[in-house]
């Protein structure tokens, strides 16, 4: 794909959100008054309170997992972009688990019904029960695309690919509800109606081409919301120019109801900085919408070249990890991840990218090296998840009345006295009132 600068394409620039370093916006301060099963406050009493679970989605790719949850441990990879080996699965499910609550599945056409009529249901539904039996949370990607659409639907006249792609998310989004409630509903539709292949056009470019895009966006989220209408859907792309803002202002112009916008920052490049990132951030909170970044990478090996367009088109016979890129990548992880999280309009942040084995385009940017061993930066982010942004396990003493206050990011927290326990929520930054009744 191709990666406009967002700097030198903005309608308006406007000043960065400085970097909120109290994270005040992603903290909660609840007193919390503790009850034992019959509802009497527990005064005077030790509690153990201890983080369960972060309010914030701290997502990566679950590609490499599916084997794993499919009972698979040799063969082929059966993923159209790649992925680890099936005997990697149970190191780096341990790995992804430990620092991740969201995962994305890939829920690309082509690969998921390469034979018109026989999707992968049962296999991705595996997989995303397994990750939802492990409290992470689900998310599709993506339900219309041009890119890795089935050569089947080349054959069809317009008007019966419009209708097969309503088949086809009405079909995804009902057999997956209640396990993946997110998706992206559609995918980097600025260059949909224009994209050129050199071998063939893809259906869904034509049925862009044709309608419009706006036409287009419309037709993937009505279908998924009436099938599901409680399902989170995102309208997603790369291209972070004003042209994605011009977009954007017409859909919502046309009544298509957007839940949240997503942001590709594929940095093989090289890092943007926060300054520069934020500066985009900024322009796209203007919408007043939530932001999901879906898909971040950053490289612990040599950059691709500035001149590079079209980041498919670099094309090198290797190219590894070395140790002076992967402490750049852990240095420009922790920065990335501390500086979108201080701006309040970003819900969600997917690394795209467990390990560097298979990943996409063969660069190095997974948090995990092929051999299986955590780079650095894996390392980093995990300081900052599950120990700068978590509260371990704290013994607290309940006052008079039963009262104890638990200060932390937002999130799920479990109580513990003796055998019993119960859980409390922090959802609301700021100061919060709570109680809870503990159960053995």
């Amino acid at each position: 794909m191709s990666c406009p600068d967002p700097e030198k394409t903005a309608m308006t620039p406007s000043a960065p959100t400085p970097v909120d370093t109290s994270m005040a916006h992603r903290t909660a301060h609840a007193t919390v008054t503790v009850r034992d099963a019959d509802g009497a406050p527990l005064t005077d009493t030790d509690v153990t309170v201890e983080q369960v679970r972060h309010r914030f989605a701290f997502g990566n790719i679950g590609f490499d997992l599916i084997p794993l949850a499919n009972g698979e441990t040799s063969g082929p990879v059966e993923n159209v972009f790649g992925g680890a080996a099936p005997d990697q699965g149970e190191h780096l499910a341990a790995l992804w688990l430990d620092v991740f609550n969201t995962a994305t599945l890939p829920f690309y056409w082509a690969g998921f019904e390469p034979e018109r009529g026989r999707p992968d249901t049962e296999r991705l539904l595996r997989t995303a029960r397994w990750f939802q039996d492990r409290g992470v949370a689900v998310k599709g990607h993506p339900l219309a695309w041009h890119t890795l659409a089935p050569d089947w639907l080349r054959e069809l006249p317009t008007a019966e690919v419009a209708e097969v792609l309503r088949a086809r998310i009405r079909r995804e989004v009902g057999d997956f509800a209640g396990v993946v409630d997110t998706w992206d509903a559609i995918n980097e539709v600025v260059i949909m109606p224009v994209f050129v292949n050199e071998e063939h056009e893809n259906a869904i470019t034509r049925l862009c081409r044709e309608q419009g895009r706006v036409p287009t966006v419309r037709l993937a989220f009505e279908e998924a919301r009436a099938t599901n209408p409680s399902a989170t859907l995102l309208l997603n792309d790369f291209d972070l120019s004003s042209d994605y803002e011009r977009l954007i202002e017409d859909v919502l112009e046309a009544g298509v109801r957007v839940d949240a916008l997503g942001l590709q920052t594929h940095m093989h490049q090289g890092y943007w900085g926060e300054e520069k990132m934020l500066a985009m951030v900024d322009r796209f909170a203007r919408f007043g919408l939530p932001l999901h970044l879906t898909e971040n990478t950053l490289l612990s090996g040599d950059l691709m070249p500035p001149e590079i367009v079209d980041l498919n088109d670099y094309q090198v016979p290797s190219w590894p990890s070395t140790p002076e890129g992967e402490e750049r990548q852990a240095d420009e992880i922790v920065r990335h991840y501390r500086s979108l999280l201080s701006h309040p309009s970003v819900q969600a942040i997917t690394y795209w990218g467990i390990t560097d084995d298979g990943a996409w385009l063969g660069a190095p940017a997974g948090l995990v090296r092929g051999d299986g061993t955590p780079k650095p930066a894996y390392d980093a982010l995990r300081r900052l998840v599950k120990e700068e942004w978590w509260l371990p396990a704290t013994t607290l003493r309940t006052d008079g009345e039963g009262r104890v206050r638990v200060s932390g990011f937002l999130g799920d927290y479990e109580l513990r006295v003796g055998g019993a326990s119960g859980t409390v929520a922090l959802d609301e930054a700021g100061q919060t009132v709570s109680e809870v009744a503990l159960t053995s």
